[in-house]
């Protein structure tokens, strides 16, 4: 596998204050590149590893400082068996492969999700990942496995349940900080590659906000210069936030 990212940090300043600090992308398409070349589904799920790196990469040097990806969503677990057991395998071999290379680029990893349907040693090495990259200062990568925005938001109610918070004390603040993405920006743009226009149960709070982007490209063919695409796209758009365009011209 190639190494995930060979970079220089780029923060954002007065010449990229455009770009999106945050971007999360629903990676799709996997499986029907693959079938679209009579390849088997998981050589689909290869190639789109590939793309991540290429992806990681690129947002690091456009200065971009969140990185979302939406790996495997709660919903997935219906597929055939033998995909996901692939799916899995493929999972513990980028996080072996990829921890040393993240540390030495300065890359903090975190994933998120229900973790506890995942195999004891598969928990284990998301748990040392996590561990070993915690210090790191620059891009922050979420990989979101066995993840839905209902589950994430049911796991946030129940915690403030815990907390003996009670009937009517619940506000939006308090339901934010414990959602599972509570150390990161709520995500500036929304990617979606492979021709879909819905965002299937991903960050359903954090995406209030966002600004779109669906392409019919499928995640193993979605390379640097589409990525830049979408942050053109993104950098077009007026962001009022509720408020007119007059109010947001004059600030």
């Amino acid at each position: 596998m190639n190494s995930i990212i060979k970079t220089k940090n780029v923060k954002s300043d007065g010449e990229n204050a455009a770009v999106p600090k945050h971007i999360a992308i629903i990676m799709d398409g996997n499986g029907r590149w693959a079938t679209k070349r009579f390849l088997p589904r998981f050589a689909g799920h290869a190639k789109g590893v590939k793309t991540v790196n290429k992806v990681v990469e690129a947002c690091v040097n456009r200065g971009i400082e969140y990185l979302t990806l939406f790996a495997f969503s709660s919903e997935n677990w219906r597929r055939p068996q033998e995909e996901v057991s692939l799916l899995m395998q493929l999972f513990r071999k980028v996080l072996v492969g990829e921890i040393r290379k993240m540390g030495e680029n300065n890359i903090r990893l975190k994933v998120i999700g229900d973790l506890s349907k995942f195999d004891q040693d598969l928990q284990e090495l998301v748990r040392v990942a996590e561990s070993e990259t915690a210090a790191n200062t620059g891009l922050t990568l979420t990989i979101c496995a066995n993840y839905g925005g209902h589950w994430d938001i049911v796991n946030a109610c129940n915690k403030l349940i815990a907390k003996g918070i009670g009937q009517g004390e619940i506000t939006e603040d308090m339901l934010s900080a414990h959602l599972s993405m509570a150390y990161a920006p709520e995500p500036d743009m929304l990617i979606r590659t492979g021709g879909e226009a819905r965002i299937s149960n991903f960050l359903l709070w954090q995406l209030a906000y966002s600004e779109f982007y669906f392409t019919d490209t499928f995640w193993p063919d979605f390379d640097v210069q589409a990525l830049d695409d979408a942050i053109t796209s993104f950098q077009k758009r007026e962001r009022r936030f509720g408020k007119t365009s007059e109010q947001v011209q004059v600030q």
